[in-house]
């Protein structure tokens, strides 16, 4: 495509002032006609030959994965091939349902000069996208016309849940500082089940002496524990009408993801062994427990592009399909959303099997707009019934956490922002305690 530059628009109307000097002096406007005659043909001339050029190379950099509703770098390489100095605009085409910053630019390249420039793209859900290739537009010789190219570098960009987050987790506990996304840790000594070594007393669990030692060196001698490895971390994840709802723009089966990501990677770096079942009304798929960064990644790659279904989640065959596939006690992780207590028992009914070998923990999404409606000053008669309506909700739900207390089952309800620091949090104290 042909787009006439600024200069070349000058030039017509400097055309058009000489036909205006021509009405004045005579015989002068005899040159307007070759005037733009030869400036049009040197704009064609131009254009034509800009556009057999292929000298700029351009190369997209990004990571192998994007997180989502996070900002991902990416990073563009052109380059000027020729020995000519070019100017080129540059507009990459990153993934639609995404948003981007600024990412056209102006660039100037001496001949053989390469130059970066970079932009974030945040995706807003999770899936399979792509970048649809970059614009190209090249000035002409003599400035007069822009020639417009496509570069058909098209680039998959699969989107994941936060997996930035887990880089974050990795600093702050190499540095002590989990305190830091809410993480909480236990302050009791002396916890574990496999035994490490000995060392000398001081003000420990009096549970962990070992008398035997202590007799011989005739000094108060103390066991030392550590966290068991290799136990069974089991993620199971309602996709069914439950995680349709949405808490500030995002699919409660959004936060409940970025929540199981970060639990399974502290499983991972305790040495503990990771599954995954999805389910809905019918089990939707299972990944077998097993150890190590690979299986983190094949459960990423299975629930990248999970979405939630408008279908009624059937808790007793996707746990009795579990219960027959898994019979090593392990921490079982059920993400789901119960609303009333009838739910509750429905959902207590189906682990009932499981809790006598398993342990259980079921987790929710709160949403904060609920604890904002609940304290809502009454100025109108909708404002009541608004209030009215939080607090019939807010009580529903504390029944059903109810019933799965008395069922025996352990219960997280967190607001989306304290959800992943929650879980990490009782799965770390699961370990310290030796509950598995």
């Amino acid at each position: 495509m042909l787009v006439p530059t600024r200069r070349f628009l000058l030039l017509l109307a400097l055309g058009i002032l000489l036909a205006v000097i021509g009405m004045v002096v005579p015989g002068f406007e005899i040159i307007v006609l070759p005037y733009n005659f030869a400036l049009f043909a040197l704009l064609v001339g131009t254009w034509m030959v800009a556009r057999r050029w292929d000298f700029i190379s351009i190369t997209r950099s990004t990571t192998p994965i994007f997180s989502v509703r996070v900002p991902n770098q990416v990073r563009l390489d052109v380059e000027n091939l020729s020995e000519l100095p070019m100017t080129v605009v540059v507009r990459d085409a990153p993934p639609e349902d995404s948003l981007a910053t600024q990412h056209q630019f102006t660039l100037s390249l001496s001949g053989g000069q390469e130059s970066s420039v970079s932009y974030t793209v945040t995706p807003q859900h999770r899936g399979n996208d792509s970048f649809r290739g970059t614009y190209l537009r090249v000035l002409a010789p003599l400035g007069l016309a822009w020639v417009d190219k496509f570069v058909p570098n098209t680039q998959r960009a699969p989107i994941y849940p936060n997996v930035r987050a887990l880089a974050e987790y990795d600093l702050l506990k190499q540095k002590g500082h989990l305190s830091l996304m809410g993480v909480r840790r236990s302050r009791m000594k002396g916890l574990g089940t496999e035994f490490e070594s000995l060392r000398e007393y001081n003000d420990d669990d009096y549970r962990t002496i070992d008398w035997k030692s202590t007799a011989r060196l005739g000094k108060l001698v103390v066991k030392n524990f550590e966290v068991e490895k290799n136990q069974g971390v089991i993620v199971c994840m309602d996709v069914g009408r439950h995680m349709l709802s949405e808490v500030a723009g995002r699919r409660k089966l959004d936060y409940a993801l970025d929540a199981a990501l970060m639990l399974m990677h502290a499983a991972e770096k305790m040495g503990d062994q990771i599954g995954l079942l999805l389910f809905s009304d019918t089990v939707g798929r299972y990944i077998a427990p097993k150890k190590g960064r690979a299986q983190v990644s094949a459960i990423l790659d299975t629930v990248h592009g999970v979405h939630a279904e408008p279908v009624e989640a059937d808790y007793m065959a996707a746990f009795s399909y579990l219960s027959s596939r898994w019979k090593r006690r392990s921490l079982v992780v059920v993400f789901t959303d119960l609303e009333n207590d009838d739910q509750a028992a429905e959902l207590s009914a189906a682990l009932s099997n499981l809790r006598k070998r398993h342990l259980l923990i079921v987790v929710r999404v709160a949403d904060p707009r609920l604890r904002e409606l609940m304290s809502t000053e009454i100025e109108e008669p909708m404002d009541l019934y608004r209030r009215s309506a939080a607090h019939w909700y807010f009580h529903d739900r504390k029944k059903a956490e109810s019933r799965l207390s008395l069922g025996g089952i352990r219960s997280i309800e967190a607001e989306p922002q304290d959800l992943s620091a929650a879980l990490v949090s009782a799965y770390l104290r699961v370990k310290e305690l030796a509950l598995i």
